[in-house]
């Protein structure tokens, strides 16, 4: 299958213009919004002041199906590429911006698709489930698209004996292989933010604060998902901390999640899992995320830039197993 790839389309050049001092950023990102009649979804992952600016957070199917009933003639996604490829798949013939193009995603980046589509040739028997952390070029490969949310409620769609593929992530899908008592074929691919983490630092702070529970992201590797007290998606793991009767956690997942968790429970206290001896910095933050900042926030919506656009072709062909995620995901309680 011959498909442009979504990169080569994209507007390129982000206007990197200054910024006048006297301007008040969040007053004018306000009022660019409402004259342009323009939707601002966040990730869990980006920055405290980009997330109280956002009109709707979430995670990845929580935007996936906020995206997909957006009225706004103008979607601008404070997030990551394949984040903002999936509400162009969704919304085709809406305006989708993306403060920086070059926030991308290391698990996406994990599974170029000419690899990917010599892999399953390998395998024609299986059908392919793909996290929704890839190109949209792997989404046009796969055959249903999940989130850490839903994973296990859709392979479970699967008849027990179906023979399945789950890429890229292999950690989530070692763990819904627990999880299910499948035996799914795995891409061997990660997130270099959830491979980070240290259990031996981890245990330290166990012991350090005997009395925290300790949380975890399916992204992380399975040491890691085997010594915490709870593992689920980010916003099960931001559900749980407020159903807990806990007052401290240990949270395995990327520190943006801490400004919601402690937003909802003010009363309780956070502590974001150490990272190995070689990590860039002492909490595990995602680069890419934190490529959004306010001021990139502020040029997008004024020069309408830069623009994300996929050939027609690759839309029609990614949104089947968008959908298909989206019409199981339906009666779920997630």
């Amino acid at each position: 299958m011959e498909i442009e790839p979504a990169e080569s389309l994209v507007t390129k050049g982000f206007l990197d213009l200054p910024i006048s001092p006297e301007i008040d950023l969040e007053e004018e990102i306000l009022r660019l919004k409402a004259e342009k009649n323009a939707i601002i979804l966040g990730h869990f992952y980006i920055t405290p002041d980009l997330q109280e600016i956002s009109d709707f957070i979430g995670d990845s199917l929580g935007l996936s199906q906020k995206v997909e009933k957006t009225e706004a003639d103008i979607i601008v996604f404070l997030g990551v590429h394949f984040m903002a490829e999936t509400a162009k798949i969704l919304n085709p013939n809406k305006k989708v911006l993306i403060p920086d193009l070059k926030a991308g995603c290391s698990l996406a980046e994990s599974a170029p698709a000419d690899k990917f589509e010599a892999f399953r040739l390998q395998y024609p028997d299986h059908k392919v489930i793909s996290y929704i952390n890839c190109s949209a070029e792997i989404k046009a490969l796969s055959d249903v698209i999940c989130t850490s949310s839903n994973a296990e409620a859709i392979v479970n769609s699967f008849d027990g004996d179906a023979k399945l593929i789950f890429a890229p992530d292999k950690n989530l899908g070692n763990y819904i292989n627990g999880k299910t008592g499948r035996n799914m074929v795995l891409w061997d691919g990660a997130c270099m933010v959830h491979e980070q983490y240290s259990l031996e630092k981890i245990l330290e702070l166990k012991t350090q604060h005997p009395d925290a529970e300790f949380i975890a992201h399916p992204e992380c590797e399975k040491p890691v998902l085997i010594a915490a007290d709870f593992v689920g998606s980010t916003t099960a793991l931001l559900k749980y901390t407020s159903k807990s009767s806990a007052q401290k956690f240990i949270v395995a997942t990327e520190s943006g999640i801490l400004h919601q968790m402690q937003k909802n429970n003010p009363g309780k206290y956070f502590l974001p899992a150490a990272p190995s001896d070689d990590a860039t910095c002492a909490c595990n933050d995602c680069s890419f995320m934190k490529l959004n900042t306010m001021e990139k926030l502020y040029l997008c919506l004024d020069n309408e830039l830069p623009e994300l656009v996929l050939s027609d072709e690759l839309i029609n062909k990614a949104k089947v197993p968008i959908q298909r995620m989206l019409e199981i995901s339906k009666n779920l309680n997630l």
